[in-house]
């Protein structure tokens, strides 16, 4: 059964959090928008020294929960996650942690490795992980990834360029983080040839080409990382290096996002619940009460769309919570993640633009952080996959329809 209470310890984290987001995040929100390739290094070191974020605290390893580590990890990441995004969607995001490129080690890393890679965020100054996935002429389509990687002796060899690397910047150049990298091993082999490579920081041939300028989570760096002829150590390969006809290996990478989707989720309900606060606290101050016990027919049409904004929001939460529950209870939920993940994405987007809305000048003036939460909101129906493309692993998983069936 899923039980909807909350444990008291995540209660406690949960308010914990809650303050430090509305002490040390809130203030700082504005000004990291503005100066969005600039970072509040006294905050990331304060969160680094509070030792919040750590390796086990990502998500889920996309193959169920794990003996030694607490039955609510996953749901308890997701609460925590939430709280910081209330705070600020972007700094959070900016956050020293292993970030996506740790939870593709826990999804596909063996343990030897897990130990490797994730063990240097447990001590030193602050460091980052990132993912690197996405290329110039490939986003939704994975299988359409051109970096390749070619063995040479005991090492590979990556080269290939990648776009939209969160926190990439910072794992390369600024840490000594990792990057995993995406690659094929052989173009013909299609998904099968697909593998994932840890790239540490430093390594030559591996170089930051350039940050995006954003709408939106200004405060998190994105990057463009280019591969020349970058060697790295045979065992720096997540899984085997062999090619099979089957895409097992690919599929077993793929799992990351079980373990993210939910996270980008409850992300989205962090800003969506920002603005959802903000806006209640302003019509009660203008003397609006939202009158929930009223009658349908003797509503008015804000007091709806309030009511709307809120259902819809807490929708997304239950289905976020869901997908983390099984999550830690060891069950796959791919199409779970992919629904919390869609539903939650197009939550916010509404809710935060109803928002903006129903406060008229005030909502779209700078004065306020309503309009940044609107900006802030629409990534999480773009990253970790479409809204498009979660829709249709939906689409695939109810109907058992394969991708080459249904796409």
């Amino acid at each position: 059964m899923i039980d909807f209470e909350l444990s008291p310890d995540i209660v406690r984290n949960r308010d914990m959090i809650h303050m430090l987001a509305e002490s040390s995040m809130r203030p700082i929100s504005r000004e990291y928008d503005e100066r969005e390739h600039d970072k509040p290094m006294e905050f990331f070191d304060m969160m680094w020294n509070a030792s919040k974020m750590n390796p086990v605290n990502i998500g889920g390893d996309g193959k169920g929960a794990k003996k030694d580590l607490p039955p609510t990890r996953s749901l308890g990441s997701a609460v925590t996650i939430e709280e910081l995004s209330w705070g600020d969607a972007g700094l959070y995001l900016s956050i020293p942690n292993p970030g996506l490129g740790g939870a593709a080690v826990m999804a596909a890393g063996t343990p030897e490795q897990k130990e490797r890679f994730l063990a240097r965020f447990k001590e030193g100054a602050p460091k980052w992980g990132a993912m690197a996935i996405t290329e110039p002429g490939c986003g939704s389509d994975s299988a359409a990834i051109t970096t390749t990687a070619v063995r040479d002796g005991d090492h590979w060899v990556l080269n290939g360029t990648k776009i939209f690397c969160t926190s990439g910047w910072m794992a390369v150049e600024k840490s000594e983080g990792f990057v995993v990298v995406w690659a094929t091993v052989d173009k013909s082999a299609g998904r099968a040839g697909i593998k994932a490579f840890v790239v540490d920081h430093h390594t030559p041939g591996m170089t930051v080409t350039g940050l995006e300028k954003k709408m939106g989570i200004r405060a998190s760096d994105t990057a463009t990382i280019v591969l020349e002829d970058c060697r790295i150590p045979l065992n720096n390969i997540l899984g085997s290096p062999e090619v099979k006809k089957t895409t097992e290996g690919f599929k077993g990478v793929m799992a990351t996002f079980d373990s993210t989707r939910p996270i980008v989720a409850a992300s989205a309900l962090g800003i969506g619940r920002a603005a959802l606060d903000y806006t209640r606290g302003a019509l009660e101050q203008a003397g609006v009460k939202i009158r929930y016990g009223a009658p349908a027919h003797k509503l008015t049409a804000l007091e709806r769309d309030f009511m709307d904004m809120e259902a819809n929001l807490q929708a997304a939460r239950l289905l976020t919570w869901r997908a983390c529950w099984m999550m830690d209870q060891g069950m796959h939920n791919s199409l779970e993640a992919s629904m919390c993940k869609a539903k939650a994405g197009l939550a916010v987007t509404q809710v935060t633009q109803k928002a903006v809305e129903l406060l008229g000048p005030l909502g779209y003036s700078r004065k306020i952080l309503l309009e940044k939460w609107m900006r802030d909101a629409k990534i999480n129906d773009i990253f970790e996959g479409t809204q498009q493309i979660n829709l249709l692993i939906i689409a695939r998983r109810i109907l058992g329809y394969s991708s080459k069936e249904l796409s």
